[in-house]
């Protein structure tokens, strides 16, 4: 049986945000919260009638309205209008509002209304969840694509490097054969050069 779903509310960047979730921690992954910001002070349960009221007509969806304003929350909401230029507002924490007086009660939600809210919740969870999943595919498949390309130039670059290396040898192996060759010609030069030297000095005697 799908749990029963509360109203949770939180202070994120320039938004005041909203949602139906069955605990607080589902409320902190639908916020895509780091941390707990109910142990942080900035996010509570709320029973505000107007904020359950939309929270429950969408249940599982963030909802949002310009932080520290006091108007209705939306799936869409535009940033606050007097953003100053200076720094930007540190989180303010929500702080516990006092007991409702008789001139606001909370609306009362029937057992059909929270199992159809619950249900709604749960069927938000998955599609949150099938969207996750196929982000994850599309990162999987681009880190694929990415390790294929990697391999391949490290394959390239591999191939290179022994053509390069085989072709050095062969070079240094022919500029070897030079060298002995350049060698016993000077050898055999030197020792003809020594012969005809003494010839010469013998015509001349």
């Amino acid at each position: 049986m799908p749990k029963k779903l509360k109203t949770y509310q939180t202070s994120l960047g320039f938004h005041d945000q909203a949602i139906a979730a069955p605990s607080m921690k589902a409320a902190l992954q639908a916020w895509g919260a780091s941390s707990n910001l109910f142990h942080q002070g900035v996010a509570k349960e709320t029973d505000d009638p107007d904020i359950v009221a939309a929270t429950m007509a969408k249940p599982g969806v963030v909802l949002r309205r310009p932080v520290g304003s006091d108007g209705p929350f939306t799936e869409s909401a535009e940033l606050p209008a007097d953003l100053g230029e200076g720094e930007a507002k540190p989180r303010r924490k929500l702080e516990k509002r006092p007991a409702k007086t008789a001139r606001k009660t909370p609306h009362k939600i029937d057992d059909e209304a929270a199992r159809k809210a619950a249900a709604a919740f749960e069927k938000e969870e998955r599609r949150r969840e099938a969207e996750r999943r196929k982000e994850e595919a599309a990162r999987a498949k681009e880190r694929a694509r990415r390790d294929k390309a990697v391999a391949a130039a490290e394959a390239a670059l591999d191939k290179a490097r022994r053509e390069h290396e085989a072709k050095a040898e062969e070079i240094e192996a022919e500029r070897a054969a030079l060298d002995e060759r350049a060698e016993a010609e000077q050898a055999r030069w030197d020792k003809q050069r020594k012969k005809l030297e003494e010839a010469l000095r013998r015509a001349r005697a």
